[in-house]
């Protein structure tokens, strides 16, 4: 793991969430270099600090892009704000869910995305699936190579507590598969991304009732094989997949990036100061994803968060992975997850170590072999291709 702060676990892992999305290491310096008293500083104080260097940065970037722009250099632009477009998610991420400005952070972080994503040619698309009388929103990602009238394997891939569709296109597992001829759709479910932001959907533990919703719009594509869909879930995410996997029978398999079989406990020993928090403010923001009044009230949202009972009924397979080192997550829910997955025809548990890399929480230090593990194991299973 890089440790830019030696004393602060929640920063350095937004710094490494940051380079495996593309951050580049001289504008890492840049942003953090002036940072380290702040990093000491209570959370109001320190994410203040954060955001204001970081958001510098991303300015920088989208200035240098307009010049660009202006001589016709497209590919350039669209780099530089893909990359201004994660050092904003990066900075947002850190923010109280009720600071000033956090909003309007967000959304230009969407618009710079997409823009960057059009200049440099990307295939991604956003979607929006109905759901509940809204929408929710995603990004689709074809297979490289799909013809029309074609029908692809595709993964639904999910958020955790904190992660965005975009931060997880960007870390690279959509790309990852469609070289290998199976498609993406990663969702911003209830409680997370645009679904928390701008609809206000908060969490639910049933994670299947979205997930079904989900389903019937790939359904209706005409270039996504029905009967090859797959789901994915990060961090939190190993909970909302299994659970969402063993009640949507639709699912043809499942894969966690990071378990999270017990999240309830996970809460417990946190009230505890037992394990590292993953964002600043932690209590106050898992109130606000789970729409809670206060810890009283999210205790007992909680209980509900867990796979006992679950994962049994799953009947498809079933990826388990782990870091060998996660100190968010302890490895023994991965082997609870794995254990009870008795009715899967092909399940395995994968831990990541430092042989490999992606020894830290769902791989956050080193994503890429990590994520390629991922990706291969969901082409053979789905019937996509690990080889050209």
């Amino acid at each position: 793991m890089f440790r830019y702060f030696p004393t602060n676990y929640v920063w350095n892992l937004s710094v490494d969430l940051a380079i495996e999305m593309g951050a580049r290491i001289g504008e890492i310096e840049a942003m953090c270099a002036p940072l380290q008293d702040a990093a000491k500083a209570p959370d109001a104080a320190g994410t203040r600090a954060f955001r204001e260097t970081w958001v510098r940065m991303a300015d920088q970037l989208c200035a240098l892009a307009e010049e660009d722009q202006a001589r016709g250099r497209g590919l350039s632009a669209g780099e530089k704000l893909r990359r201004a477009s994660s050092y904003l998610i990066t900075a947002e991420r850190l923010q109280a869910h009720d600071s000033p400005g956090r909003r309007a952070l967000y959304e230009r972080e969407l618009a710079l995305f997409l823009e960057g994503s059009r200049l440099l040619g990307d295939a991604v698309q956003r979607v929006e699936i109905p759901y509940e009388g809204q929408h929710l929103s995603a990004l689709y990602l074809p297979a490289e190579g799909l013809q029309s009238g074609q029908r692809a394997p595709l993964l639904v891939q999910v958020n955790g507590l904190d992660s965005t569709k975009e931060m997880k296109h960007l870390v690279g597992l959509p790309a990852w598969l469609a070289r290998r001829g199976v498609s993406s759709l990663v969702v911003d479910q209830p409680g997370t991304g645009e679904a928390l932001r701008l609809h206000g959907m908060t969490a639910r533990f049933d994670s299947e009732h979205w997930a079904s919703r989900v389903v019937d719009w790939l359904e209706t594509r005409a270039d996504v094989d029905p009967a090859r869909i797959g789901m994915e879930g990060v961090s939190l995410g190993g909970y909302y997949c299994p659970r969402a996997v063993a009640f949507e029978p639709r699912f043809a398999a499942g894969a966690c990036w990071g378990a999270n079989h017990d999240w309830r406990d996970v809460q417990k020993r946190r009230l505890e100061r037992e394990g590292d928090f993953p964002v600043p403010h932690y209590w106050a923001h898992v109130c606000w994803v789970w729409g809670a009044r206060d810890i009283e009230d999210f205790m007992r949202i909680a209980e509900n968060v867990h796979l006992d009972g679950v994962v049994e009924k799953i009947r498809v397979p079933f990826l388990v992975t782990h870091g060998e080192k996660d100190s968010q997550i302890p490895l023994k829910w991965a082997q609870r997850t794995y254990e009870q997955l008795i009715h899967s025809p092909k399940r395995e548990l994968k831990v990541f170590t430092e042989r490999e890399g992606g020894v830290q929480h769902a791989s956050f230090d080193n994503s890429i072999n990590a994520g390629h593990y991922i990706a291969d194991w969901v082409a053979e299973t789905l019937g996509g291709h690990t080889a050209k």
